[in-house]
């Protein structure tokens, strides 16, 4: 077992708050009495101080509550990347109202069956959402009220409530453990599953941004990730505990990063994901080096690409691994080894445990298992059918190895393991190594019936707009950096992946067919790498 221990990490700086003692409606008006003409966001043409801030989030939060609304109940927000959003976020919080944040592209069946399951008692949305809401919610009864955002409306408009809301803190009582958010997970392979968070638990969260981000007083961060997505609403939560400026940005712009991070004076970006990537294969120009960003923080970011970025940009990259059902960070890399996702953060324990749920030693791959020091410290799970061990410890599904000095190693999805030729295939592995071709802009592996009782590999492609690319020449990139069994015999091209609303792929709605595609043991090419002398699954 790998017991978080805050030695590992920089000591917490005394004007932090320590999880539980408050919450960030207390948090919010702390620092507008101390510091209310700090400027908390800054966008093209506006800024928005604390102060400002906590005079607005009031007011929204009052006049919510005079519409009828209590401490407890659920508001749907379906809002996009703006000031208002933020100050959305924080009434709730102020209110004691448990917020579902719901992607700004949710549509059809997935929309309705998540507010069915939500059952808010408010929405609040922007005007362009009319008709999508408008069918999702038909048969929905719980909503008592709409409150539309962008041009004044016949119903509840946002900028009427906070025009006429009382600015003064909300007379409801709010404590550190009660629910703040209700979340679901994309469930790219099921249905999505539910889950809250307490205001201590999303503490945590925020501190993890603050400790992984290594931000202190008068650090700038350029703000490009959606609020209704856990990581963009939780560094818009971390912003105030700590004296940071948001840079807002109306969406993530690969061709103006560099420029727009100089523009607002960036010391600090956030990555999730493929973002790395995407930026270094932007056409390299003065603007790689031409800002004051020092540091990169987020989470999915392999070695190669890791020292790939830090030689071209010149910025630091700060690795991290959490998950939505415990906190956004459970482990943090700082200074530690390339490629590794760190130690543990202090309210933390984690396993790395067998099929079995037994541990593996250092070195060894397994499932990563976690749990908080205290009870609190866990997000809540609604899902009956929540994944435990046995002794109550949650069930991540990710692979992971651990060294001798704790630090742990990211190694894929359990359910992204294959098997092919007697050899185990992490598809995340596969993946990434794809995706750094130039011409792809992003891809998926899955396996597919080999017909003698394992996997072959059958990869999805979608190429860079205006590339070139085909299959053999995928084929020999795949050849040249990776294991004879790892690279795919099949490749299917591809217009576009079926996404979730939070832009996963829904691998389990990839075709499996082996007719719609290109094979490589029908097209005559040869493997370079090492071949068995006998297929380990021949029969002798």
């Amino acid at each position: 077992m790998i017991r978080g221990d805050a030695k590992n990490f920089p000591p917490w700086k005394s004007h932090w708050p320590v999880p539980g003692q408050e919450t960030f409606r207390s948090i919010l008006e702390g620092r507008a009495e101390t510091d209310p003409d700090h400027p908390f966001c800054i966008w093209d043409g506006g800024r928005l101080t604390v102060g400002q801030l906590n005079s607005a989030a009031n007011r929204l939060a009052n006049s919510l509550l005079g519409h009828g609304l209590k401490p407890g109940d659920t508001v749907a927000l379906m809002l996009d990347h703006h000031v208002d959003h933020i100050v959305a976020v924080f009434a709730l919080a102020k209110a004691g109202l448990v917020r579902t944040s719901i992607n700004v592209n949710a549509r059809g069946d997935y929309l309705s069956l998540l507010l069915a399951d939500a059952r808010p008692r408010a929405v609040v949305a922007e005007t362009g959402f009319r008709d999508v809401l408008a069918s999702a919610m038909a048969q929905l009864t719980t909503v008592e009220f709409l409150v539309w955002r962008g041009g004044r409306s016949a119903n509840l408009d946002f900028g009427a409530l906070l025009d006429n809301g009382a600015d003064r803190s909300p007379a409801v009582k709010v404590a550190p453990d009660d629910p703040l958010v209700l979340n679901y997970t994309s469930g790219t392979t099921g249905a999505p599953k539910k889950f809250s968070r307490s205001d201590r638990v999303l503490q945590i969260g925020s501190l993890g941004c603050l400790l992984i981000g290594d931000l202190g007083p008068g650090d700038v961060l350029l703000f490009w990730e959606p609020l209704y997505h856990g990581a963009g609403s939780q560094t818009a939560l971390a912003a105030i505990m700590e004296r940071v400026t948001l840079a807002l940005t109306p969406r993530f712009s690969a061709s103006r990063f560099w420029s727009d991070a100089k523009k607002f004076g960036a010391t600090r970006i956030h990555y999730i994901g493929g973002i790395p990537s995407i930026l270094l294969k932007q056409p390299p120009g003065p603007a790689d080096r031409d800002h004051d960003v020092q540091i990169a923080w987020g989470a999915g970011c392999p070695a190669d690409v890791w020292r790939q970025f830090e030689d071209r940009f010149g910025v630091l990259v700060h690795e991290g691994y959490g998950l939505s059902e415990v906190a956004n960070f459970v482990c943090i890399n700082r200074d530690g080894p390339r490629g590794s996702i760190g130690r543990v953060l202090p309210y933390f324990d984690v396993r790395i445990v067998d099929d079995d749920e037994r541990d593996v030693p250092a070195g060894a791959t397994g499932q990563i298992v976690v749990r908080g020091k205290q009870p609190e410290n866990t997000s809540r799970s609604l899902n009956a059918a929540a994944a435990t061990t046995k002794d109550g410890w949650i069930k991540t599904g990710d692979l992971a190895r651990q060294d001798e000095n704790e630090y742990l190693y990211f190694e894929g999805r359990r359910s992204d393991s294959l098997r092919r030729r007697g050899e185990n295939v992490s598809a995340w592995e596969v993946e990434r190594i794809i995706a750094r071709h130039p011409a792809v802009a992003e891809c998926a592996l899955v396996g597919v019936p080999s017909g003698v009782g394992d996997d072959d590999l059958k990869a999805f492609v979608r190429v860079v707009p205006s590339a070139q690319l085909t299959e053999v020449e995928l084929i020999k990139w795949c050849d040249e950096r990776m294991p004879y069994f790892q690279v795919p015999r099949y490749v299917a091209f591809v217009e576009e992946l079926p996404k979730t609303p939070s832009e996963r792929i829904r691998k389990g709605e990839l075709s499996r067919s082996v007719t719609d595609c290109w094979d490589l043991e029908a097209s005559g090419y040869s493997l370079k790498g090492k071949r068995p002398s006998a297929r380990p699954d021949a029969i002798a």
